[in-house]
């Protein structure tokens, strides 16, 4: 889940027209003279901060204050430059202490029974999976939905993002259809400019949130794909988990073959993910919305893959294109300079802010993001699921960070 309401601007044109204001990450500059490329299939070969050209010292700083609990509970914090770890950390919350208060009161994030994988006070599932080191992405689920999307297409086995929605549905059981619905793409869904009617800017502590609803329905689907238009496809971005959770049910349509089989052969399995969780919904579909677990390291070869333009170790996981497209703004953020790609948040960044940072965002501060100019990826794990709390503070940590490279 994330919360954003966001207006399409000429980005999006520009997008259509395959033009961008600023280089995608696929544009960017690959490799470094000083390091070979390596692949890490099996685990990520290690270095010092300093051996490639990043001030410890800064990391340091920024490992202190998560202990000091300036950022609330945080549960890792990763680096990588160049292709190799140079800083990892992991901090041990007490989470039976740290909501205790909350878990036996009734409320939107614990409407289900208290064993329930959607108690998100549970500590048996939240934010770890059975307690082990596979850490809930909540959101960022969407961006590797996109990723699993994007390697059946350069396999050819998903067809054109412009197919209507309802083409994948038996629209005599389908509500609220009117011409706007029937214009709905694929594409729309993994934008998030669906149109339909939906309110996901609420706190999801508080019970109106859409997303909250849809999670405590018995068919995400169906729930999401009845709800009536609000706009036309394509014209309002509107932050939407049910879009996503829709795609599920889309792609086994498309493929035959269940979301998350299909990521296990062709995803992961090139890029030795080997372990990983996902939850699945009321009716046996992937929670492609929120319910993937992974550890640290394997969510950042996620980050790597689109920072090599979709190769890995000579195989083309991901086509060049799609990757271009992908981490290319489709939507603007109003005026922030942020926008959206597919499943993916592009904010500007660099020596001259001409490039794009390509993140991920989950709740509770799921936060993996590359740096194409510094040829960094950072992932933060974290759960601070309660408003009005100590959150990290997305903008400080990354001028930090990217003021911590001393050299090239």
């Amino acid at each position: 889940m994330h919360r954003q309401r966001l207006i399409v601007t000429a980005a999006a044109l520009a997008f259509v027209l395959g033009i961008t204001s600023r280089p995608s990450c696929a544009q960017k500059q690959q490799g470094t003279p000083q390091t070979k490329t390596s692949w890490p299939t099996k685990d990520w070969m290690r270095a010092t901060p300093h051996a490639l050209g990043v001030n410890g010292a800064v990391l340091d700083s920024i490992d202190a204050d998560i202990k000091s609990g300036a950022f609330g509970y945080i549960d890792r914090m990763l680096v990588i430059r160049h292709g190799r770890l140079i800083y990892d950390r992991m901090y041990r919350q007490n989470y039976d202490s740290a909501y205790r208060d909350s878990i036996h009161v009734r409320g939107a994030l614990n409407s289900h029974d208290f064993t329930s994988p959607y108690n998100y006070y549970n500590p048996w599932w939240h934010p770890f999976y059975h307690r082990g080191d596979l850490h809930s992405l909540q959101s960022v689920t969407k961006s590797i939905t996109s990723m699993i999307i994007g390697s059946a297409v350069t396999r050819g086995d998903f067809p054109s993002l412009d197919t209507p929605v309802l083409s994948f549905f038996d629209t005599s059981k389908v509500a609220n259809i009117d011409e706007r619905k029937r214009r709905m793409t694929v594409r729309h869904l993994m934008t998030m400019t669906s149109g339909l009617d939906w309110n996901e800017g609420l706190p999801y502590t508080d019970p109106r949130n859409t997303a909250i609803g849809l999670e405590e329905s018995g068919d995400w689907v169906k729930y999401t794909i009845d709800r009536p238009m609000a706009v036309e496809p394509g014209t309002v971005f509107n932050y939407n988990s049910g879009a996503t959770a829709v795609l599920a049910h889309v792609f086994f349509q498309a493929t035959g073959i269940d979301i998350e089989e299909y990521a296990a052969r062709y995803l992961f399995s090139p890029l030795g993910i080997e372990r990983w969780f996902w939850k699945r919904g009321p009716t046996g579909l992937a929670d492609t919305e929120g319910g993937l677990y992974l550890e640290a390291r394997d969510l950042a070869k996620l980050w790597y893959l689109l920072s090599k333009q979709g190769e890995w170790d000579g195989h083309q996981v991901l086509s060049r294109d799609w990757v271009r497209a992908s981490t290319s703004p489709s939507v603007a953020i109003g005026g922030t300079g942020v926008s959206y790609g597919f499943g993916l948040f592009l904010r500007p960044w660099g020596r001259d802010s001409t490039h794009d940072s390509v993140g991920g965002s989950g709740f509770g501060g799921q936060l993996p993001f590359l740096l194409p100019d510094e040829d960094m990826i950072v992932v933060f794990n974290g759960w601070n699921i309660l408003p009005g709390r100590a959150q990290l503070p997305f903008r400080q940590i990354v001028a930090r960070i990217s003021a911590s490279v001393t050299g090239s």
